[in-house]
């Protein structure tokens, strides 16, 4: 069974830019209420993307990739 990664949106840091929604290739993100929202976060493969793309730093993905890097 796939581990769904646990996708954190700091909203004190987001400025609702929509770039994660527009950019994930996995169609994770909703925008909702002038806010994106995590919608499907069993579709998330951990690319970093949105993470990379975030201009304020606002999204940190919790899942097997960091469970790896810190073993």
């Amino acid at each position: 069974m796939k581990e769904i990664p646990k996708i954190e949106i700091n909203r004190e840091w987001c400025k609702n830019c929509g770039i994660c929604v527009e950019f994930c290739p996995k169609n994770v993100y909703d925008f909702i209420n002038n806010e994106p929202i995590v919608s499907r976060p069993e579709n998330c493969t951990e690319c970093d993307l949105c993470v990379v793309l975030c201009p304020d730093f606002a999204i940190i993905i919790h899942g097997v990739k960091s469970k790896k890097e810190k073993v």
